[in-house]
Order: structure tokens, then sequence, then C-alpha cells
């Protein structure tokens, strides 16, 4: 699935109105995805979800696909863009301050998903049915097939609530396709992507998607606090999983997340909280790009807080060939893709905006013990996939037959809610030297702000070849502090570089820079 088909697919649908579902059709629906409905002393709950996900991954696993029939047969873009849920048809009727849509099957999206709201404490199935939808006139003439549906069902669901303007009920969260989700905050537009799972990612094997296969949205009480809970279950040939997401849209889009494991098989190389970016090119990386923009990109820079206190940011790229970086860390205090320039100017693009793609952080809750943060870069030519994938994975197997439990708190908004207090990397420039072929010249720029008049020195390493004329000059006008070298590969065909500002004493006063020069 194309990134840029998701992302324009999920972001073209409207919202809806009232639906009344009896008891007989919560127990129909719990039936339907293996539980037991919840009697009047016991709400519907993660431990629910998670006896359901226990469940399946003692069977085969089976992948839900349903034909496309009817007026969802053979769709385009534009038509799949024609088709929107009902306004009046509003399954959460604006209670809590939300509101939800629920989504058509067609195009990309073909694996049916069941979708329920939990009303007192009860799951309510949400059964597919073209009549809640409209269809633009203009891309369907004849009118619209409203009664062939087959095995067909809902492809996913968005939720609005109001974020920027009074009055106006904007989307802040999409589940739709595989196991992806999409959150913004307010003053953001839509950008990177997280996922439930990530498995066997950059493995030559092939990657491993899972699926949401089903959802319970819990209406929301007057005494919400703006929060909406939802549970899901993840199925794939692997593992199964109970998720459970408590949303918080606003200035930060909190995220608070767990997430319980049952694998089908030992799991070694799964990713726990990954997300998913694309980057193309930027200042510091644009050998091969002739493009009228400074910079393309959803993120700029992997950054983590390890558990030792260290503030690291590694450059993205878009190597030449597939490239994974791993950090080894032990119980890592926090990290992400994030997007650091946030200006018009670093893009000058007016219709993709990059300056207002959301950063998304992931703090860890509880002991994650041992283990590494992965980076992933896959080749591109364009912006229109994503290539970039990021995730923890856990040093001690996942193993068949054990259940295994992760919480964090995944945080989208324009910059990450927490810091270090130490100087950031505020951009990263490269280029061929003027001085040696051979070489390449190296920009990186400082925040001044947290230095007296008495510089500090750098510290710049290589994995293979050599650094040579390190010098920083103070530009106080732009309020960096530049870091200017020169990198010589000498026989080298990628080499790991790094660079951080120290005091005399050697403790660092800076986030550590790293990047990856390929041949």
């Amino acid at each position: 699935m194309k990134r840029r088909q998701f992302l324009n697919a999920a972001s073209v649908l409207a919202v809806g109105g009232q639906i009344v579902a009896t008891r007989a059709q919560a127990q129909e629906a719990d039936d339907e995805t293996g539980g037991d409905v919840p009697t009047a002393h016991r709400d519907f709950g993660f431990e629910d979800v998670a006896a359901i996900a226990e469940d399946r991954a003692t069977r085969v696993y089976t992948q839900p696909v349903a034909e496309q029939v009817g007026s969802f047969a053979d769709l385009n873009y534009d038509q799949y863009r024609g088709i929107r849920f009902r306004r009046d048809l509003d399954p959460l009727e604006g209670r809590g301050g939300f509101a939800l849509d629920l989504l058509p099957p067609g195009v990309i999206f073909y694996e049916p998903v069941n979708i329920s709201i939990v009303r007192d404490g009860v799951p309510q199935k949400l059964g597919f049915d073209p009549h809640m939808l409209e269809f633009d006139p203009s891309q369907f003439p004849d009118g619209a097939d409203l009664d062939t549906k087959g095995e067909m069902g809902w492809s996913g669901f968005r939720m609005r609530t109001t974020l920027n303007k009074p009055g106006v009920m904007d989307e802040f969260l999409v589940f739709q396709g595989a196991t992806y989700f999409r959150a913004v905050a307010r003053g953001t537009l839509y950008g990177l992507s997280a996922r439930g799972l990530a498995i066997k990612t950059g493995s030559p094997d092939g990657e491993e998607f899972p699926l949401f296969t089903d959802f319970w949205i819990h209406e929301p009480d007057p005494d919400s606090a703006g929060t909406i809970r939802i549970h899901a279950i993840l199925d794939s040939k692997s593992v199964t999983g109970a998720y459970e997401f408590d949303v918080s849209p606003g200035a930060v889009t909190m995220v608070r997340t767990r997430v319980a494991l049952f694998p089908r098989i030992d799991l070694r190389e799964t990713g726990i909280a990954p997300l998913t970016s694309m980057f193309w090119f930027s200042p510091a990386s644009r050998r091969t790009v002739d493009d009228y923009r400074p910079a393309v990109h959803d993120s700029d820079g992997l950054q983590m807080h390890t558990g030792a206190g260290q503030a690291l940011w590694r450059s993205l790229s878009s190597p030449k060939n597939l490239q994974i970086a791993s950090f080894v860390d032990s119980n890592p205090r926090g990290f992400g893709l994030i997007q650091r320039k946030r200006e018009f100017e670093d893009y000058q693009d007016a219709e993709a905006s990059y300056h207002l793609r959301p950063s998304a952080w992931i703090e860890p809750e509880g002991d994650w013990g041992d283990g590494e943060i992965r980076l992933v870069e896959i080749p591109v030519e364009n912006e229109f996939n994503d290539n970039i994938v990021s995730y923890w994975v856990p040093k001690e197997p996942i193993t068949k037959g054990k259940r295994r439990e992760f919480q964090y708190r995944m945080s989208f908004s324009a910059l990450p809610p927490s810091e270090l207090p130490l100087a950031k990397i505020r951009q990263v420039r490269s280029g061929r030297s003027i001085n040696e072929e051979t070489q390449r010249s190296y920009i990186v720029d400082f925040d001044l702000s947290l230095f007296s008049s008495e510089l500090p020195e750098s510290k710049v390493t290589t994995s293979k070849g050599k650094i040579v004329h390190a010098y920083l000059k103070q530009l106080p006008e732009q309020q960096v502090l530049r870091l200017a070298f020169e990198f010589q590969p000498e026989n080298a065909q990628f080499a790991d570089i790094q660079a951080v500002l120290t005091g005399k004493d050697g403790i660092a006063l800076s986030e550590t820079w790293m990047t990856r020069w390929s041949a």
C-alpha cells in the first residue's frame, strides 16, 4: 500500500449521526469476535479484549478478505473520494465533544474491519450498510447501488473534535489500513504514521503486516476530560495482540497505549511502538536530487533520550541501499521521529506544507529492560512512499505461548513535549569539499543560547575514514554555534560519524549528532 494513497484516501471522507443497537445486537457482535457479553456488573474492557486475542492465538491465522461488489467494485481514486459518511448518522452523537466517521471499503482498503460502540459497558456492533454513505453524483452519475454489500465491511474510522476553531469538528485521528494510524495536534497536518507492531521490517524474507481486525470505541461520558478510549485486536500469522488507546486531542495529542501480545511463534525481530515516515532529501542529503525545494520530508531526525540520560539526534537520509542502524539501550526515556525544521522557508512548498507536519514521541512506561532502538532507511526517488521506520526491539525474545505487555505514551505535536537541558542541533548541511574533491564538508549548527562567552569543546569521531579541519564558530545574529569539519572517506564504503559539544570536564553540553555517510 502506497503511503500517499493511504494519506489522501484517509483524508477525504466526512462525518455522521445516530445509530441505536439492542442488547441482542451487542450479543451477536460479541459472538462474532469470540468474547463474552459483559453483564451489568462488568463493563467491557482491556481484559476482555486480551481474552479474545489469547484465544485467537491458539488458532490458525486466516486473513480477512472480502470481494468488492456493487458500487465499491473497481473504484478509481476520485470515485473513492466521492463516498462520504452521512453526517446525520454519527454513532457518538457528539457525546463528550467527539464525532465518529465510518470509512467505506474500496480501492486499496479491502479487509473488512469489525467496529463496535461500547455504550454503558456493552459492545454494540456497527454493521456495514451502504445506506449510511453519500455518493457524489458527479462520480456516480447513474446513482449508487445501496443494496449490494456481499461480505464487505467498514475499512476503518476517523475521529473528530473541536481542535483548531470553535464550532469546527476537525479530524484528529484515523485508523485505516493494516495497523496504521495517524493523529494530529492543534496547528498541524497529517504526516507520519504510527503502527501497532513491526514484524521483520527490512528483512530479506519480506515484512509481515499485521491487521487491526476489530475495534471497540467507548462512548465518552461528560466527565471524560476530552479523552476517548479505543480497544483493538491485532492479528497476523505470527502474533495476536490486545490494544488499548486513550486518546486526548489538543495542542499535544496524547495517545496512551497498552499492549498485550500473544505470539503464535517465537518473535525475535519484532518492533514495539513503531513509527513510519518519509524522508527524501534535505540540505545535508541531496546529492542526486534536482528539485526547486530546499528539503522534502515528513521527519528530519530520529531523536533519542537514553536510559543513561544521553540526548541523541540521528539525521535521516534516503540511502542508495537499504540501511539499518541500531542503538543499544536499557529502559529508554523516549524516542521518536521529529520534524524539527518548522518554517515555510525550510521547504518552500505551499501545497504539501511540510513545515506543519507533526512529530511523534514515544515515552515508555514501566520496565522495558534491555534492547535497541532500530532505524530502517529505505531508498526512494520521490516523496510518495514512506521509507523511514523506527521502533524498539526488546533483547529478550517474545516467546510463543506467553503473554507480553508494553505500555507507553505517544504524543503527536509540533515538537516533543519534553526536552533535556542540552543544546539542540538547529540544522545540518553537507556538500563536496572545496579544498579536496575526495572529502566532504559538514556544517552542524547548535543552539547558541545555552552557552556563555566561553566556547565549549567539540568532539567529532568517525567509524571509518578520518575527520579533518574541525573548528567552532559563533554566529550571534543567527543564535547558533557552528561546528564545521571535513570527512575523508579514504577507502571506506560507509561510515558512522558523530559529534558532540562538551565542557572542559568532558561532560556533554549538547545533543550528540549522528549521521551515516555512504559512498
